[in-house]
């Protein structure tokens, strides 16, 4: 694991239950049978992998992994990626959809940055939702973040009208554009804009 907070101690991962485990083994076995989506091929130079950068804002840690080597998506930094992704009020990990992590990749790709993405939020349990959902009119109560297909990001060396509109063109699902709280959403669901 590539945990570390700002001031540079390692963090100590939660420790992951048998179930999770074989859960986050299946995933990847799932994954690596389904197909190149257009997402993924960005470019016209064949891919041998595929990385990703994040900084979560709340909890000070970072990870960069490499998920997908040779067609095959990894599971020991799927499952790091769970975890920097995960509802840190509940300190509660769900697997993220791997489409979500492509989709990040092809908008990196696309914005030719090596910057992490700033993680506003990823999955959130159901009560945080809720939480959320009470506090702001802006949160879905069925929110894909419950489901792990859903992230709020920013990019430190782009300008967020730039990182909606390479998402938008991409058109790999939801974009929705928060200029006044810093962030874009980003989902895997059906396409749509806000």
């Amino acid at each position: 694991m590539s945990f570390f907070l700002e001031h540079g101690k390692k963090l100590a991962s939660p420790r992951l239950s048998r179930r999770e485990f074989l859960g986050f083994g299946a995933l990847a076995m799932v994954a690596a049978t389904l197909p190149r989506t257009a997402l993924a091929r960005v470019s016209d130079v064949p891919e041998t992998e595929r990385s990703l950068d994040f900084y979560n804002i709340h909890t000070g840690e970072r990870l960069k992994a490499m998920y997908w080597v040779q067609g095959e998506y990894m599971p020991e930094p799927l499952a790091d990626i769970s975890l920097i992704l995960r509802d840190y009020r509940a300190n509660e990990v769900k697997t993220i959809d791997v489409r979500l992590l492509d989709l990040l990749h092809a908008i990196r790709t696309k914005l030719e940055t090596r910057q992490p993405f700033h993680i506003i939020s990823g999955y959130r349990s159901p009560a945080t939702n809720s939480l959320l959902h009470r506090r702001s009119n802006g949160v879905a109560l069925h929110s894909l973040h419950m489901e792990g297909k859903a992230v709020d990001v920013r990019l430190p060396d782009r300008d967020l009208s730039l990182l909606r509109q390479v998402s938008v063109a991409l058109q790999g699902g939801g974009v929705g554009y928060y200029p006044r709280s810093d962030f874009v959403h980003l989902d895997v669901g059906r396409a749509r804009l806000w």
